[in-house]
């Protein structure tokens, strides 16, 4: 392994240290209809992402917004010094995967029978702030 490669995934390591993420698999909902949830917060600040998914109706919405305090939660034990309402936290990234399929058999007229697939999947989301705190900026410039 070359030196530049090395420093390329210490520098990667560092960065995966101060993103927050939580991961949800093998979840009872098709990944399309999670999508939908999905590309509404998807880039807004966690305060509104949470408003979002407490006001919709829709069934997926309630696990997303469980996985969401999980997220924030994460952060915060990795950010013990710093505050959320300063941080200016958002929702970076969410990703929707398609997890296994339970396989069914639906009767059908005349002795047949129909396939039905019940789908899940796994969520993943990546919460990051905005605003860097103190400890962060002090160790850069010492860096430089």
């Amino acid at each position: 392994m070359g030196v530049r490669t090395r420093t390329r995934a210490e520098n990667r390591k560092e960065a995966q240290k101060k993103i927050a993420f939580a991961k949800l698999n093998n979840c009872p909902t098709s990944p399309r209809k999670m999508r939908l949830i999905a590309d509404l917060i998807r880039g807004q600040k966690v305060e509104l992402a949470l408003h979002i998914l407490k006001n919709n109706a829709k069934q997926p919405s309630e696990r997303l917004r469980k996985l969401l305090l999980s997220a924030i939660a994460n952060w915060q034990a990795k950010n013990e010094g710093a505050r959320i309402e300063e941080s200016d936290l958002f929702v970076r990234e969410v990703f929707v995967d398609g997890g296994r399929q339970l396989k069914r058999l639906q009767t059908a007229p005349q002795g047949r029978a129909h396939r039905i697939r019940k789908r899940s999947n796994h969520v993943t989301i990546l919460v990051d702030s905005r605003n860097k705190p103190e400890s962060e900026i002090e160790v850069e410039e010492t860096k430089e």
